[in-house]
């Protein structure tokens, strides 16, 4: 078997730790607040500029840049969350008995491919649905499995006739 030796290094990613703090504040209660309060004052300073153009474009300037930032931010830590969750998953998958191995790097399929997956799977969970035992397995290599027997047996069969 072989071991992967996972180094927990805070300090090697200075934007990733910059994406995870800002993530992590821009969706707080505080966060919110703030964002609230900067708008509020916007608004009431509103009369005090007589809603001059330079008014408007200053909170039009910042959300857009806010925005346009945080859309950068907001994918990092998304595609952090996602190989993290996909590893989990790998990892049961890879440590059930029950389940198939193949399943583990599906992310990589085409969309059609997964399509295809996900009709096979909905007719597995009808079975699942037929079985009295909830434990019975209705993996991919136990569907292969099945096959070959019920091929074996029809070959036999025609073979007697």
């Amino acid at each position: 078997m072989t071991k992967i030796k996972l180094q927990n290094n805070k300090n090697h990613n200075l934007f990733g730790r910059f994406a995870n703090t800002i993530t992590t504040w821009t969706g707080s209660s505080s966060a919110f607040i703030s964002a609230t309060t900067i708008v509020a004052i916007w608004a009431i300073s509103g009369p005090v500029f007589n809603f001059s153009e330079t008014w408007q474009l200053i909170i039009n300037t910042g959300t857009t840049i806010v925005t346009f930032l945080m859309v950068f931010l907001i994918q990092k830590s998304q595609n952090k969350d996602s190989k993290a969750i996909q590893s989990k998953l790998d990892e049961l998958i890879a440590a059930s008995k029950y389940t198939s191995n193949r399943m583990v790097d599906i992310e990589e399929l085409t969309e059609e491919e997964l399509d295809k997956l996900r009709i096979y799977y909905s007719k597995i969970s009808f079975l699942e649905r037929q079985e009295e035992d909830i434990h019975e397995s209705h993996s991919i290599d136990a569907a292969i499995e099945s096959k070959e027997r019920k091929s074996q047996v029809i070959k036999k069969g025609s073979a007697r006739e």
